[in-house]
């Protein structure tokens, strides 16, 4: 199969093509040949003469030499290895310069205005005439659904759930005791608000908690496809101003997590810890309950964490410690395995 440049029009709408001088403006910089028209974005090694491109990696710095892109965002250390003809857009960060660039030739869609027939809209429910209900979506009463917001196929939005201005809620998400801020993104799948795993123990079995809570989304905040988040007990769960969620985590009952932090695929983490803000956990870590995780703190992948990170530390491994005590076991234990086969191999 063939692969081709990105952007493909039967996915992905298009825009331009536009002038280097507008692409530079929306990068704060100027530029070279500014009149020059660019069409659209490619990878360095396939991108022609009407695309822009970028560099991020050091190790892809030896393309430079041989792209034949239009312009090329990166870093102004990099500028002199372009070819002859190549524009230079140089900028302090390019993946954030390529990610600006990208939407201004691929914009996110925008809600289309009005309902499906197939919808079910409870008359108790209030929609902005701007708002998109897409097929087979059901909205309770007493909703709110606010301006330029858009409610995929086969969504529902429980009564009383708020979503705020030009939030994006994909196919067959479920929300419940939720509110959701501004441009909220929550993919295909997912679940928000359903009860928190809660029930009080005795000798004669298990005894249901009413989960009493809600989950508060703050504005820009993004939930990954397939990924839950239970409402809280008797608080609320939190999920801050620009937090991202990858697919297939789960967050537990009451969790507080901080703006702008990270929580990578197939994560989990337990009711009522608290995540401060910038925290990055990565893939398959699982944080037990009641925990305090310090502002800016990193998680590995795979770690077991059981008790309180300070701000700023990286941890890893199960049980979680600090990465520079987690690498010297590991150099430790490494060098008690090659001592080891080294005296079997002298006995033999």
């Amino acid at each position: 199969m063939e692969t081709g440049k990105p952007g493909d029009e039967r996915f992905f709408s298009r825009t331009g093509p536009h002038s280097i001088g507008a692409v530079a403006a929306l990068l704060g910089i100027e530029a070279a040949q500014p009149e020059r028209l660019l069409s659209g974005v490619a990878p360095l090694q396939s991108a022609g003469p009407e695309d822009v491109s970028f560099l991020d990696n050091r190790r892809y710095a030896g393309l430079l030499a041989e792209t034949k892109a239009g312009a090329v965002i990166l870093h102004p250390d990099f500028v002199e290895k372009l070819p002859a003809g190549c524009v230079a857009l140089a900028v302090a960060e390019p993946y954030v310069g390529w990610a600006k660039v990208s939407a201004l030739f691929h914009p996110f869609p925008l809600a289309k205005a009005g309902m499906h027939p197939s919808a079910v809209v409870d008359p108790a429910a209030s929609v902005d005439p701007n708002a998109e209900i897409g097929p087979g979506a059901v909205i309770g009463a007493g909703a709110q659904i606010g301006a330029g917001s858009s409610i995929g196929p086969l969504a529902y939005v429980a009564p009383g759930v708020v979503v705020g201005k030009n939030c994006r809620i994909h196919a067959q998400v479920t929300l419940s005791h939720a509110i959701l801020g501004d441009r909220v993104v929550i993919y295909p799948g997912a679940r928000i608000g359903q009860d928190g795993f809660g029930f009080a123990i005795s000798k004669t079995g298990f005894t249901p908690v009413p989960q009493l809570g809600r989950v508060l989304i703050g504005d820009g905040a993004e939930i990954g496809a397939n990924s839950t988040i239970d409402r809280g007990s008797a608080q609320d769960t939190v999920i801050g101003p620009g937090v991202h969620i990858d697919n297939l985590v789960q967050i537990g009952h009451n969790v507080n997590i901080g703006a702008h932090s990270v929580v990578v695929a197939q994560a989990g983490v337990s009711g009522s810890t608290q995540i401060g803000q910038g925290v990055m956990i990565a893939a398959q870590a699982g944080l037990t309950g009641h925990l305090k995780i310090g502002d800016k703190a990193r998680i590995g992948a795979q770690s077991g964490v059981m008790q309180d990170v300070p701000a700023g530390e990286e941890v890893l491994g199960a049980p979680a410690q600090n990465a520079k005590s987690f690498f010297r076991e590991v150099i430790t234990l490494r060098k008690l395995a090659q001592s080891g086969r080294k005296e079997q191999s002298s006995g033999t």
